[in-house]
């Protein structure tokens, strides 16, 4: 049993990411850590594990874990993820890892340097739907591949909120952004050349809002918008020269709607519905991630390296916003 310590009482953690741990086969929740010792000891007795501790630093310390997983605001993840390294924990992070792509190879640097497993949490990447996605690409269930379209909105004006406040790494595509980047590349295996794109941020907050963009990956095109002041929306569809694939809850599986995708063929005339029942994709990460941490083998899991090549892209969106045409990723 892998061993994990919780680095923050962050809410990702306390309401889908430890309940996952506890819930899974191969690894378990040894300790909570706060820089609030009554908030970590509060966590820690609501899932009934056995170590709180009042610094980060002290868990980090402690032989009662193996490994951290990391849900602090954004722009102190590369610095703990080095940090957790360093001390000779494996590390399970958060996305986005960092805000820019060259501040992850500090972080390859230290995972190197301390022979240990470090990676983004990407749950998606687990998800049944989307390994499902994947296989029917690589199939030539559609055809040729012309056309990926996407959207991932919410709305939320709280300026108490870590997503509204640059300083902690807010906007929308640090936080969902990164969404249809990953899946797209996860399930085509493809790495996008150039991007277009439109960039909005709030007066008040400074973060961005809304990105509309268009990336152009060889062999077929990548459009998708995200905002965080948008009604509710996910969706993301691949388009080919036979047929198209519609997923469902496409990035929040367990909690937004039916965990499923559709296969249409080119005449629209026939459908197939795959149902996934209750996928629990932050169990699959984090056994995904024991297992790794187990046998060595890290083909499973996302590695830095396609951490960094997700942030090359999230930043060349940004410089696109900053200027008309493509830019280069």
């Amino acid at each position: 049993m892998l061993r994990f310590g919780i680095l923050s009482t962050a809410k990702i953690g306390r309401d889908l990411v430890v309940p996952a741990m506890q819930d899974a086969e191969n690894c378990v929740v040894t300790a909570v850590a706060s820089r609030d010792l009554a908030k970590a000891r509060a966590m820690a007795d609501r899932f009934s594990v056995p170590h709180a501790f009042g610094s980060y630093e002290e868990m980090l310390a402690s032989d009662v874990i193996d490994a951290v997983y990391i849900p602090v605001p954004t722009a102190q993840h590369v610095e703990w993820a080095i940090k957790a390294a360093d001390a000779g924990k494996h590390v399970l992070c958060e996305k986005p890892l960092a805000l820019k792509a060259a501040e992850i190879d500090d972080v390859i640097a230290a995972r190197d340097r301390n022979g240990v497993l470090v990676s983004e949490a990407f749950m998606v990447t687990y998800a049944p739907v989307w390994r499902k996605v994947r296989s029917l690409l690589s199939e030539g269930a559609i055809g040729r591949l012309r056309h990926v379209q996407g959207a991932f909105t919410y709305f939320n004006r709280d300026p108490a909120n870590m997503r509204n406040k640059p300083e902690l790494g807010g906007g929308g595509l640090p936080d969902i952004g990164v969404y249809p980047a990953i899946s797209t590349r996860f399930a085509t295996g493809a790495e996008p050349q150039r991007v277009q794109a439109v960039v909005e941020r709030d007066p008040e907050f400074g973060t961005d809002i809304y990105a509309s963009v268009k990336a152009d990956f060889g062999g077929f095109e990548l459009s998708f918008y995200v905002s965080t002041q948008m009604a509710n929306r996910q969706t993301m569809a691949f388009h080919g020269t036979d047929g198209f694939i519609e997923v469902r809850s496409p990035f929040n599986a367990d909690r937004w709607g039916a965990e499923e995708v559709e296969l249409t063929n080119r005449a629209h005339s026939e459908s197939q519905i795959f149902r996934f029942q209750d996928s629990r994709q932050y169990r699959r990460e984090a056994e995904a991630f024991a297992h790794a941490v187990e046998t060595g083998d890290h083909s499973e899991v996302v590695s830095l390296e396609n951490s960094r090549a997700n942030q090359l892209f999230i930043d060349a969106i940004y410089r696109a916003g900053e200027k008309d045409g493509w830019e280069e990723v």
